[in-house]
């Protein structure tokens, strides 16, 4: 078999494997660009106050995407310098807030949530977002 029919056939059985989990997936990646959405207007809202006065304390929203460590959720994150927060989204039903925490230290504090607990979640945002603002604007 030469190289391209062994690699093709890697991808069939990937795919047979995962066939079973893309449902799953997909509704972690519309909780996922929910979230997002809510905490990339927030934030724009936050940068624009600041642009005149205070440009640097620009924070970046990333766009969603598969998670870097598990490979059946959805995440993105919060950066400004070294300051990270993730939100993930897992396909198992559970959104997880990471952080906030520096780059190179360990991750941490994380808060989970039944992915249908919207109230829940979007009070616990609130207070993760200002927890990360505060971190990420400290000297």
């Amino acid at each position: 078999m030469n190289l391209n029919d062994r690699i093709e056939a890697i991808a069939h059985e990937l795919a047979q494997r995962e066939a079973g989990h893309v449902e799953a997936i997909a509704q972690a990646r519309k909780k996922a660009e929910e979230l997002h959405a809510q905490v990339d207007s927030a934030i724009s809202r936050f940068n624009e106050t600041l642009a005149k006065s205070v440009p640097y304390l620009r924070v970046e929203v990333s766009p969603p995407r598969i998670d870097d460590k598990h490979l059946h959720a959805v995440e993105f994150d919060l950066a400004r310098g070294r300051h990270r927060a993730v939100i993930t989204v897992k396909s198992k039903g559970e959104v997880t807030l990471v952080g906030p925490f520096r780059t190179g230290q360990k991750e941490g504090p994380c808060r989970s949530f039944p992915v249908d607990a919207d109230e829940e979640i979007e009070n616990a945002l609130g207070d993760f977002l200002m927890h990360f603002l505060q971190e990420a604007a400290s000297p």
